[in-house]
């Protein structure tokens, strides 16, 4: 058991947890906790039957409860209506001892309410044999034993001002009962597996909420249902637990997808018959399913249609914040959950949405396709129409893109003018075209009618996209192939064959792409198309002759998703690259160049496969739906990028022709600084060369130059690591040595060793590295100096040599003498 503090810094949008302490507070699992009324006490069962209460703050056991050993299922705290104190009050009168002790604290009345405070405190506990059991915790025992459920008591409450306990069971009843005999005053069938139950307002009302996945109201008095019947949910809609507080107006309830739903219940019997079903008027969705498919939504792109493993697609708001402080539940975030589309009755697998965002089009496992319109300024998200006629799940569907001539009505208003058609692929290997209707589909009339059907593949269909200029569309299969179609008549126009596994996803290419550069040459980027394949490769095509352009490789698992960027307008299209991304089954996303083929880089967050993939039509932000239900927004920076990189150039530019004019007039604090912070030996050793050779040096100092001792004096622990690692290269060659050596030996006069042992530089591998680059010092140091002795031994014979070659000069001298004067007088 972990206990957290939960801190609201300054900002009001954030919750900072802080973990206060761990406990093991059983020795087997603990499935239910309860904290009191004054939040200080905290109950927690576990599967052995023990129930033990804790101090919240002192993190200290206050009581330990042990029934049979079964399963503790429900726990609630509470505290009993009727007032104990008179009772006590009347055992002290015939007491005279009880009295006396009473007069001798005084006026204190704090420990007397304290002990009445503990005398009130019960803890109602349910088992899984549909036992409860009243826990005194004054006593420290079991008041009252309640034995009617036959099933696992999940939930309990209770009322003072009605002296009612409630408590529901998955036996598929609730009892209420009266706290003063603990007697049923009355049960009531459910017909559901019962998961919560509670007091509305002051218990006049009972809500309950189960396996149905419908929020129900009771009356209290008569056990009577007030909510007309409901007809069950999804399995995903189940309820596994509620929680109501009176100060708050809602109710919420936890489904069995992570799902909060909230409530607002009436507080009080307004004396009608029966109420309404009631609908949840917000959800906070705690984790999605796998996504499978999503778009962005409105022609602004502030929302987001996931497709999520499930009957309905939810529409989350991807905006800007913006908070209402008059209405709380009215403010808008980032992730917060807008709408709930619901009509399929199986799992949808495909999703688009047309060129104004208005208009959602959903093919499911139902073998139907649906079309709705999103109006969120009325709150309206509604099915226009649904189209029925597929043998089997419609695996694909596509709306036209192209946008309506301006100044036409369709273009003007596009919400009260849905789109001319649809375009629908199955797994029954056909492709439809349907005519939308000009008017909402009434539930009693008769679907649409599909203008034409199409024998179009040799198995299932997997996607259809439509091309910009509405004349043509392409749908790729799992028999390996795309098909070209054109709209009016549905007839093929070409084939596009090269893949050697099935064809998961195609895309026509904008209208405004720029002439993209084949491996056969150029061809003009409207009339392209990129394929994604199971062979793990990417394929874009020339819609002229229908061949290969080129092919892209890098994925390791099958391409799932392939998406086009958006290209820039205006002078920068000519300076900017063609990209479009792709996903896939290796968890990757990837971002290629149309025309070198290369991959312009790789994006890595998630952990299953990437199955659906959309790009934000202004901003290029492409957002990555996965398996491992989770959906990541990658924003575009390679504007960002590239100015930083252009203002870096700049500025190494303007560093380095500073550090030239330094070095001319010779101020060596800055250019050794300079030198070192750009990296630049040859300049930095050039510096200390021209130092240490000086033809005139400065009486006493080390270098040759005192002005250079203060700067390597005073170096900070980053230059001198950097110097260090310049001067271990200086020493490896014998050339340049003398000046390391001469450098090393200023720096060793200048600091103490303490200095160098503990030099600690971020990023330079601590110690290990100080210790091998002193070692290298240390090693070619020493080599030198064997070279200089020996150096010295061989001078000692040259010295030798000399001196022996000096005493005999004299005689060779006379010698010749006498030699020449015989000549002369010969």
């Amino acid at each position: 058991m972990r206990i957290y503090s939960l801190e609201k810094p300054d900002s009001r949008d954030t919750i900072e947890p802080h973990l206060v302490r761990t406990l093991k507070p059983h020795g087997t699992p603990v499935v239910v906790l309860a904290v009191d009324r004054t939040s200080t006490l905290l109950a927690t069962g576990g599967t052995d039957g023990s129930i033990k209460v804790w101090d919240i703050v002192g993190g200290y056991v206050t009581h330990t409860f042990r029934g049979p050993s079964v399963l503790v299922s429900a726990l609630h705290f509470f505290e009993i209506a009727s007032n104990p104190r008179k009772t006590s009050e009347a055992d002290e009168s015939k007491d005279p001892a009880k009295r006396k002790r009473r007069k001798s604290k005084g006026n204190a009345e704090d420990p007397d309410e304290d002990e009445t405070t503990t005398i009130r405190f019960r803890l109602a506990s349910g088992s899984q044999d549909g036992k409860v059991r009243i826990w005194d915790l004054h006593k420290r025992g079991v008041v009252a034993s309640l034995d009617s459920h036959v099933s696992d008591v999940r939930g309990i409450d209770y009322s003072p001002s009605q002296n009612t306990l409630v408590t529901a069971s998955r036996d598929k009843t609730i009892r209420w009962w009266d706290t003063r005999s603990w007697k049923v005053r009355k049960v009531a069938p459910c017909f559901e597996l019962v998961e919560a139950v509670g007091f509305i307002g002051d218990g006049q009302l009972t809500y309950t909420a189960g396996s149905n996945g419908c929020f129900r109201v009771w009356d209290t008095d008569n056990g009577r249902e007030l909510t007309k019947d409901q007809a069950p949910k999804s399995e995903t809609e189940a309820f596994v637990g509620a929680v109501y507080r009176p100060e708050l107006p809602f109710v919420i309830c936890t489904q069995v997808d992570h799902t909060l739903a909230f409530y607002q219940p009436p507080t009080e019997a307004t004396g009608v018959a029966q109420i309404s079903p009631l609908e949840p008027f917000r959800r906070i969705t705690g984790t999605h399913d796998d996504i499978i498919d999503l778009r962005y939504v409105l022609p602004d792109s502030s929302l987001l249609a996931l497709a999520t493993n499930s009957e309905e697609i939810r529409i989350v708001s991807v905006s800007e914040p913006t908070a209402d402080v008059s209405d709380p539940f009215l403010s808008n975030y980032f992730g917060r959950d807008v709408a709930l589309l619901k009509g399929h009755d199986d799992i949808i697998i495909s999703l688009d949405v047309d060129w104004s965002g208005y208009w959602v089009a959903t093919g499911a496992k139902d073998n139907t396709a649906k079309l709705w319109r999103i109006d969120p300024e009325n709150g309206s998200y509604t099915c226009y129409a649904t189209f029925s006629g597929h043998a089997e799940s419609v695996s694909a569907v596509a709306l036209p893109r192209a946008r309506p001539a301006e100044g036409s009505k369709a273009h003007a208003d596009p919400l009260d003018h849905a789109p001319p058609f649809l375009i629908t692929g199955s797994s029954d290997q056909t492709i439809k075209k349907w005519e939308i209707p000009r008017e909402p589909q009434q539930s009693n009339k008769r679907g649409a009618r599909a203008t034409y059907t199409r024998k179009a593949h040799d198995k299932d269909i997997n996607a259809i996209d439509v091309s910009q200029s509405g004349q043509l569309f392409a749908s790729a299969s799992q028999d390996r192939a795309v098909k070209i179609w054109s709209i009016q008549e549905g007839e093929v126009q070409g084939i596009l064959r090269g893949h050697r596994r099935g064809v998961w996803s195609v895309s026509f290419a904008p209208p405004d792409t720029p002439i993209i550069q084949g491996e056969q040459g150029p061809v003009a980027g409207k009339s392209v198309v990129i394929t994604g394949s199971g062979d793990k490769t990417i394929k874009l095509w020339s819609l002229t002759d229908y061949s290969c352009l080129r092919t892209f490789e890098g994925h390791s698992n099958s391409v799932l998703k392939v998406a086009w960027l958006n290209i820039p307008k205006g002078e920068e299209r000519s300076k900017k690259p063609v990209l479009f991304s792709s996903a896939g089954g290796d968890g990757l996303v990837k971002v290629w160049d149309a025309n070198t083929g290369e991959t312009a880089c790789t994006l890595d967050n998630h952990e299953d496969r990437v199955w659906a993939l959309a790009v934000h039509p202004g901003t290029n932000m492409i957002v990555s739906g996965s398996g491992d239900s989770t959906v990541t927004f990658w924003k575009d920076t390679s504007t960002e990028t590239q100015a930083a990189s252009t203002e870096a150039a700049l500025k190494l530019i303007e560093q380095e022709q500073e550090l030239q004019n330094h070095i001319y007039a010779g101020s060596y604090r800055e250019a050794i600084t300079l030198a070192l912070q750009l990296n630049h030996p040859g300049r930095l050793l050039a510096i200390f060369t021209s130092v240490v050779n000086s033809k005139n040096p400065d009486a006493g100092s080390l270098t040759g130059l005192k002005a250079v001792d203060k700067v390597l004096a005073s170096l900070s622990d980053e230059q001198l690591f950097l110097l260090l690692l310049r001067l271990r290269d200086w020493n490896t060659n014998a050339r340049t040595a003398p000046v390391a050596q001469r450098i090393l030996w200023t720096l060793v006069k200048s600091y103490p060793a303490s200095r160098f042992s503990n030099l600690s530089v971020r990023g330079a591998r601590g110690q290990k590295s100080l210790k091998e680059i002193m070692n290298a010092l240390k090693v070619y140091t020493e080599r030198h100096y064997k070279r200089m002795e020996e150096l010295v031994d061989e001078s000692y014979l040259l010295e030798y040599t000399l001196q022996e070659m000096d005493s005999l000069v004299p005689t060779l001298g006379s010698m010749s003498l006498v030699e020449d004067t015989d000549v002369v007088m010969t």
